[in-house]
């Protein structure tokens, strides 16, 4: 029995977890042991607690709680006791997701006293090392034994950097690289039916399939800089204005608290008055889904709902000057505007009355999961 224990903190790497713990619950019970670490890097009930509970996610065995604060104090708080936790317990491998501080985190406290750190979502760059996630991913990427990447554009990445990507002797020094698809879309795949079964979100909030948008805003870039969040929501606005649709936006907290000091006060009232933009606490993942599936086009500066908009087929207008998915780019699902008000409105216009979308399969076949599993099983 190989024992792995499993680093999470922020909303997305809860998500993605469900589907390894699937994996290992459904296929390789007698095989791998999970411990589950969250290290509390989000700590908001609607942004955590209520994921394990939509996901029948086990409550994970330690909990850190370190909260927010500077991304310094933050790490080390992290550092310090994940180390304490893999001194204990004496894993086979640590596995880590994405690119947030608690990814960063896990590989540097595991690397260090010579535990085998697995990368989820390895191979992913924006090309801006201005972004933290930037820095996290790279970083994670050369501490770990074994890279699964979602995408070809990812395995590219890696070779560029050095990675001996047909490499099949797993070692620090020699680590291997897979393509093995999205464990997102084995969790879209999943839950799309069990969101159709438990979500009411369209009728409590009082939208109709196919005739709102959903946007979701959190970036710092974004929401930390009041000509970019004033740009972005008069774009809102005139959208919402000139195509009828309403605009579902489940507010992230930490933009929530800067509507009213960040936007101007004509367009902070307009927002608040307006009853098709109808702003909403964080959905959980089912009604995410929900929402997802049911709106008419996505507009956002998150990584994970640009995706998720490829694989529910929706057109997706991308508030971020660069994205890691240049896939959805470059089939044109998809438009990068940055906080630019013109672009914004065109992109949507562009995106709106386009009608020859195409959907290859970017993202692997639903099973990328047990794939890394079984590989994580093979080599460690």
């Amino acid at each position: 029995m190989k024992k792995i224990i499993t680093i999470i903190g922020a909303r997305p790497q809860i998500i993605k977890s469900s589907a390894i713990n699937r994996a290992i619950r459904n296929h390789f019970i007698d095989q791998l042991e999970e411990i589950i670490v969250h290290t509390g890097q989000h700590y908001d009930e609607n942004m955590s607690n209520v994921f394990f509970e939509e996901m029948e996610i086990p409550k994970p065995n330690y909990n850190l709680n370190v909260g927010s604060g500077s991304h310094g104090a933050q790490t080390a708080k992290m550092i310090e006791g994940l180390e304490e936790i893999f001194v204990k317990e004496q894993p086979t491998a640590v596995l880590v997701y994405g690119d947030t501080n608690s990814t960063i985190a896990g590989a540097l406290a595991a690397v260090k006293i010579h535990i085998p750190v697995v990368h989820v979502e390895a191979g992913l760059r924006s090309f801006n090392k201005r972004m933290p996630e930037e820095i996290n991913r790279i970083s994670c990427d050369h501490m770990s034994t074994l890279l699964f990447t979602p995408t070809v554009t990812g395995v590219e990445n890696l070779a560029k950097e050095g990675f001996d990507i047909n490499n099949r002797n797993a070692s620090l020094d020699t680590p291997c690289v897979y393509q093995c698809g999205d464990v997102m879309h084995d969790n879209s795949l999943y839950f799309s039916t069990v969101s159709d079964e438990k979500s009411t979100i369209l009728d409590k909030i009082g939208v109709e399939k196919g005739k709102f948008i959903l946007s979701t805003i959190h970036r710092d870039s974004n929401t930390d800089v009041p000509e970019n969040l004033n740009a972005i929501f008069r774009a809102l606005v005139k959208i919402q204005e000139k195509s009828g649709l309403a605009i579902v936006l489940p507010i992230h907290p930490r933009t929530k608290h800067k509507l009213k000091d960040q936007l101007e006060s004509d367009l902070y009232k307009q927002v608040i008055e307006l009853t098709d933009i109808k702003i909403i606490d964080p959905a959980g993942f089912l009604d995410i889904i929900a929402l997802e599936k049911h709106s008419r086009l996505i507009i956002t500066d998150s990584g994970g709902l640009q995706k998720e908009s490829y694989f529910f087929k929706k057109p997706c207008v991308i508030l971020r000057p660069q994205t890691e998915w240049v896939e959805i780019v470059n089939n044109g699902n998809a438009l990068l505007v940055g906080a630019d008000y013109d672009k914004i409105i065109s992109a949507f216009d562009q995106l709106y009355s386009k009608k020859d979308y195409t959907y290859p399969s970017f993202y692997g076949d639903g099973k990328a999961s047990e794939f890394i599993c079984a590989k994580i099983i093979e080599h460690l």
